[in-house]
């Protein structure tokens, strides 16, 4: 594929956006938007575009995609005169170390990120800051207090929304993944722009086992309570949306985990909207130095209400997902 440029983005600041939560939050944290900040002024020169990255390929037989670009312009907050418009979600807590390199890596896509400050202490606050200047395309959204993962999520979601984004691609601010898959998702995206593209995690030898075993016993009960083969896994936070089914979601005023539980929660509200999932590998390493927010008594609590939750909603839920099985065939 021919690598094409894209025209100029312009991120000026002094935008505002709000962070009203749709999520249940075990700890009782609720999160504030103080303002969004953007490098003011800056640019994306044109003739920018994908680099030849040499994507390697998930499974046996695909094809390493090794470049691919699309048109990119500040899309308008009408979201029906674009047809492809993506930008990242990247949700920070404690992360502030590791966030220079994502921003780094991500650069070679060349679509915005909106960097989520979710709370932080005054040291990560800096390092998210020097890393949000790595590049024009990074747009700061600080929250006053910490809310969670998914609050923050949703936050830089609304943001998205805001600016008329399409699409939302959410990646982890810990650098676990493999940035290089993201022009694959990116075009898997473009062709599928009704689906969620979902990553599964593909291990190298540093994922601890417990971690590995206790990650199965999440998805199967994430199919059992979607009655929905096709989730392959829950907890990979390597995922592109559309805009539009969070816009719904949201609307929708859906009780979802805040902190360790939302990666789960929200695919299962997702399936049972109704949203087709297409799933692909994506390569997952783990640190010895990696910083963990995962808290064990206060986590596995929330996680295990969650799933309780899930549980009855399914039960509530039975009718409409048994004519969605007949007439899916």
């Amino acid at each position: 594929m021919n690598i094409e440029s894209f025209s100029t983005i312009a991120l000026s600041g002094n935008m505002a956006s709000s962070a009203n939560s749709v999520f249940s939050d075990n700890s009782g944290a609720t999160s504030a938007d103080t303002g969004v900040s953007a490098n003011s002024g800056a640019s994306v020169s044109t003739g920018a575009a994908f680099a030849n990255t040499g994507v390697p390929s998930a499974n046996a037989g695909e094809s390493a995609d090794t470049s691919y670009s699309f048109n990119i312009n500040m899309p308008s907050k009408d979201t029906s005169l674009c047809n492809f418009n993506p930008c990242f979600v990247i949700p920070v807590y404690n992360h502030g170390a590791a966030l220079a390199s994502v921003v780094q890596n991500l650069c070679y896509c060349g679509i915005p990120m909106i960097l989520v400050d979710d709370g932080n202490d005054s040291k990560n606050k800096e390092l998210i800051l020097s890393a949000s200047k790595l590049s024009p395309l990074c747009i700061l959204l600080p929250l006053k207090k910490n809310s969670g993962k998914g609050k923050a999520f949703f936050a830089g979601v609304k943001k998205a929304l805001s600016l008329g984004f399409t699409h939302v691609f959410q990646i982890d601010a810990d650098g676990q993944h493999d940035s290089s898959r993201c022009a694959f998702f990116l075009k898997e995206a473009e062709a599928n722009p009704e689906k969620i593209i979902c990553g599964y995690p593909e291990y190298d030898e540093s994922v601890p086992l417990k971690r590995k075993n206790g990650r199965e016993i999440s998805n199967r009960w994430a199919r059992f309570v979607t009655w929905d083969s096709s989730i392959k896994d829950v907890l990979c936070g390597y995922r592109v949306y559309p805009s539009k089914a969070l816009q719904k979601l949201i609307k929708s005023h859906a009780h979802i985990n805040a902190r360790m539980g939302f990666d789960t929660d929200i695919l299962v509200h997702l399936s049972w909207a109704g949203w087709e999932i297409l799933n692909y590998g994506v390569r997952v390493t783990y640190p010895q130095d990696g910083i963990s927010n995962f808290r064990m008594v206060r986590d596995n609590i929330a996680i295990s209400l969650t799933y309780t939750r899930l549980c009855i909603g399914m039960i509530v839920r039975i009718p409409k997902l048994l004519l969605r099985r007949i007439f899916r065939g």
